[in-house]
């Protein structure tokens, strides 16, 4: 598998990371592939994880080449010397368009890998904006100001807004053309229809932060296709909703 590398220099390197691609190997399943293991085979020598997003997330990610710009990147990323935009699907019209949601996280008491509100968690703060909002749906950006563990995820779903096709926080269901499209029929080709996207709405895609030497470093990866096939066709069958 190919990674895309969207910077590079001699210390570090940002990728573009694929939907459905693990950050570091599943210590339960090493079949499924990890974006770290992939990058040491494609680079021909080791890499070190500065941070992580989830499995299903796409977009930029970075990794130090050697262990003294691991270090300093990891703090940088410790102490929120970093910016980290997003982009994701969410369900219905949200009201206001733009605001903070900025309250505590804490692991689900049943250890299932969700996360919730709750007083004695550690803080969250996330801004969002909407880009565009159609009746069912908007195009969210977002800039998380800290970095718990399905932040976004769980911060949309308090307001009543969940990502689109995310099956921890939402109902899980994929994004079909049917569900926006009046009169829409299936081809005579398939006997089921297919979803325009079937995996959690979120992509990271721009990651801002100072070199050791004070450079500022700012990559970006556009909206993958995916997620633009799901715009493109909102556009086209439910107008945006404008102020």
């Amino acid at each position: 598998m190919k990674i895309e590398i969207l910077y590079e220099d001699n210390d570090l390197m940002v990728v573009n990371k694929p939907a459905g691609m693990l950050v570091v190997p599943d210590r339960f399943n090493d079949a499924i592939p990890a974006l770290n293991k992939e990058l040491e085979k494609q680079m021909g020598h080791k890499v070190w994880v500065v941070h992580r997003i989830d499995r299903d997330t796409s977009g930029v990610l970075c990794f130090a080449k050697n262990e003294a710009t691991h270090r300093y990147l990891s703090i940088a990323f410790q102490e929120r010397d970093v910016n980290k935009f997003y982009a994701g699907l969410v369900k219905g019209v949200v009201v206001p368009q733009e605001g903070r949601i900025e309250n505590y996280l804490a692991e689900h008491p049943s250890g299932n890998g969700k996360m919730i509100v709750a007083r004695k968690g550690k803080l969250a703060v996330t801004d969002y904006k909407v880009a565009e909002q159609w009746p069912l749906y908007a195009l969210m950006q977002f800039q998380i100001h800290t970095g718990r563990t399905h932040q976004i995820r769980v911060h949309m779903k308090s307001i009543g807004h969940p990502l689109a096709c995310d099956e921890l926080y939402g109902d899980g269901k994929p994004f079909l053309l049917s569900d926006i499209k009046r009169k829409y029929r299936i081809s005579g080709k398939d006997e089921e229809e297919r979803p325009l996207m079937s995996r959690l709405a979120l992509h990271a895609y721009r990651l801002e932060f100072a070199r050791e030497d004070g450079t500022l470093i700012s990559v970006e990866s556009p909206l993958p296709k995916d997620i633009a096939a799901c715009v493109n066709q909102l556009n086209k069958w439910t107008p945006p909703q404008k102020d």
